[in-house]
């Protein structure tokens, strides 16, 4: 019996061994393992909320790309991914700033960048909500992400008043 369990065991260890899982933790879905490795690096708040904002930029440029010339095949869940992932980064950068505010850290920096690029991320998001082809195909994820966008923005607007002034130094 004992032999039974033993190579039970080891059969299913080799098993976890032989096949590792595909992803890995703390990786979020969105994010490529090159922009993984470059938020974890990233030395500040300021820094990763830079690099989520950059991000979405890119899915959001994808995503205007991926409109303008439809690819032949996978077309719509390419238009709900990129989405998502655009939703995803915006979300992860608010985040930050909360965090940021809650460790005292100075994130000024990241929260006037949000304050900013969610403002033009939300003017292109209405553009494609009024004049967008295909617009039944990705209307939810694009109504999430004008929400999230509007979220965001109004999360870094309040940040700024919450956030202390740089200190003023004093001529003697």
């Amino acid at each position: 019996m004992r032999t039974f369990i033993r190579s039970i065991f080891l059969v299913c260890s080799a098993f976890l061994i032989a096949f590792p899982r595909p992803t890995i933790a703390g990786q979020k879905d969105y994010l490529s393992a090159l922009e993984a490795d470059k938020i974890r690096d990233a030395e500040s708040t300021n820094e990763r909320i830079k690099l989520f904002l950059t991000f979405a930029d890119d899915r959001l440029k994808k995503f205007q790309y991926e409109l303008q010339h439809p690819s032949s095949n996978k077309h719509t869940e390419m238009l709900n991914a990129l989405m998502n992932a655009y939703v995803g980064c915006v979300d992860d950068a608010a985040d930050l700033i909360q965090l940021g505010i809650q460790k005292q850290e100075n994130i000024r920096a990241g929260i006037d960048l949000m304050a900013g690029r969610s403002k033009e991320f939300l003017e292109i998001l209405q553009k494609i909500a009024t004049d967008g082809p295909d617009l039944e195909v990705y209307k939810d994820n694009l109504d999430d992400a004008i929400e999230g966008t509007r979220d965001a923005m109004n999360d870094a607007e309040k940040a700024k008043k919450a956030v202390a002034p740089p200190p003023v130094r004093r001529k003697n």
